[in-house]
């Protein structure tokens, strides 16, 4: 029963990071993460610390039209009782639209770790998933984040 509770907290830690995402809320994603953390974003950006993730997302959401993520965790593995990384795949829903792009889908890494306090991000990845000369492997993808999509009942699209 413990581990069942754990990895929902990790679960929900992702979900909110997805969240605060799509709110455009950068302190509130920041405050997700510790305060050495670091995230590469999609395009190979590095973001080190909380304040500088906070900053930078913050540029990101004033000067870009951001699309929302739709998320689904393949995995939640324990390295020990104080350290988890969280995989997933994820889609983006363009602002104003209620589809996928698939040339935006995404593989992410989270490797949370908690010391006597909640569980914070230590690492955020996320890799595009491009799978070069293996188009099915795409589609098949956006298949199943689309189906993500409408079995969600979050209202991402702004």
């Amino acid at each position: 029963m413990e581990a069942m509770l754990v990895e929902s907290d990790i679960r929900s830690l992702y979900q909110e990071l997805l969240d605060a995402w799509n709110r455009r809320d950068a302190h509130a994603f920041a405050e997700l993460c510790a305060e050495d953390a670091n995230v590469v974003g999609f395009d190979g950006s590095e973001h080190n610390g909380q304040a500088e993730i906070e900053a930078q997302l913050g540029e990101i959401f004033a000067h870009h039209e951001t699309a929302s993520y739709i998320g689904k965790v393949r995995e939640v593995r324990f390295l020990s009782t104080e350290v988890a990384v969280l995989r997933a795949v994820a889609g983006m829903v363009p602002p104003d639209q209620h589809d996928i792009n698939p040339a935006v889908n995404a593989v992410q890494t989270l490797v949370a770790h908690r010391h006597k306090a909640p569980w914070r991000i230590a690492l955020f990845q996320n890799t595009p998933a491009a799978y070069h000369g293996r188009p099915e492997l795409s589609e098949r993808l956006t298949a199943e984040l689309r189906d993500a999509l409408h079995e969600t009942s979050a209202d991402i699209v702004r």
